[in-house]
């Protein structure tokens, strides 16, 4: 077997709906520094009141969307992973998750224990953040500094522009977009404001107007998530042949009080169906496998908001999941990478 091995990874999920399994799974994750960007005391403190009422309310989120098989984001992430090994020619593939199992340690010592020397290390997000894509490669350079590994990590960069997924997006979406439909939303995943200054090069571009996206500079590009998102929104609305009147783009999943990056889903919705949209598409191209956020938060509670501000009909297209076209783009991502 070659000693060059793939090490896709996503975020991860709770063990089961139980509430003390979700409890595990939110106190891993919200004690990220990179995912709440306070000092440890202050976020032990607020994580310790998150967790008094939210394991409950998430344990009935992830009730509401659970396979026979477990997480959807898990199920999916393995079974791309699986459509992956047959393609990768180099050695081993396998998959980790940063919160709960499989852990990033846990696959990184397993590759070491077969002889494995390389490691192309895949976060599976589109577009960079600091909690998503940082964490992840911190947590890689941890374990293999921590037990002394013999790895060397090359890492994929974000592919949020990459025409190779550019192509695999439009594909997901085009028979739905061949349908009869009024709008297409483009729901990302949002970030606190904060999170995108601190990253900010210029300490004054990021959110200083409206069209700051826009007109960012590659130094700034390369480190603002929500530039990277109006920028595969675009390239995914030209592949797509979408006329600007065809789509917007809306960022999701909230928490806490601090200002999130804005437009917000949930306004957007209601917003849409108050203007007539009568029959909404909505797909979300931060994630590449439908999850918790995509099933639950757009597919149910989504759907309801749309419907009671008057809309008719809301089609939740599916992520790029394991299909085999996805498989075959994201393996050849992943070659680009490699030495």
């Amino acid at each position: 077997m070659s000693d060059h091995a793939l090490l896709l990874a996503n975020l991860g999920s709770p063990r089961s709906t139980s509430v003390n399994d979700v409890r595990r799974y939110l106190n891993q994750f919200l004690m990220d520094p990179y995912v709440i960007d306070i000092p440890w005391p202050l976020r032990r403190l607020l994580v310790g009141l998150i967790l008094i009422n939210r394991p409950a309310k998430s344990a009935e989120a992830y009730a509401s969307i659970w396979w026979p098989e477990g997480s959807p984001l898990v199920v999916i992430s393995q079974r791309l992973t699986d459509a992956v090994r047959p393609l990768w020619p180099h050695g081993p593939v396998s998959l980790a998750m940063r919160y709960g199992e499989p852990s990033i340690s846990t696959r990184l010592l397993e590759l070491a224990k077969q002889g494995v020397k390389t490691v192309t290390f895949a976060p599976l997000y589109p577009q960079f953040a600091d909690s998503t894509i940082t964490t992840a490669i911190k947590e890689a350079e941890h374990c293999i500094k921590k037990n002394n590994l013999a790895l060397k990590l090359n890492i994929v960069k974000p592919f949020y522009a990459d025409p190779i997924y550019i192509k695999a997006l439009a594909k997901s979406a085009e028979t739905e977009l061949q349908k009869d439909f009024d709008h297409l939303l483009l729901s990302f995943h949002g970030l606190p404001e904060s999170h995108l200054k601190k990253l900010d090069p210029t300490g004054s571009h990021c959110l200083s107007d409206k069209s700051c996206c826009a007109t960012a500079s590659q130094a700034v590009l390369d480190t603002c998530y929500r530039a990277q998102c109006m920028r595969s929104a675009e390239l995914f609305a030209q592949a797509a042949g979408l006329r600007p009147e065809q789509w917007s783009v809306a960022f999701q999943s909230r928490l806490g009080r601090n200002k999130w990056i804005e437009p917000y889903t949930d306004a957007t919705l209601k917003e849409l169906a108050a203007r007539g949209v009568k029959k909404l598409l909505v797909m979300s191209p931060a994630f590449v496998a439908d999850c918790i956020e995509t099933l639950e938060e757009l597919g149910i509670e989504g759907r309801e908001e749309f419907l009671a501000a008057g809309g008719e009909e809301l089609v939740l297209i599916p992520c790029l999941n394991a299909e085999q076209h996805w498989a075959q783009a994201l393996t050849q991502i992943c070659e680009n990478t490699t030495d």
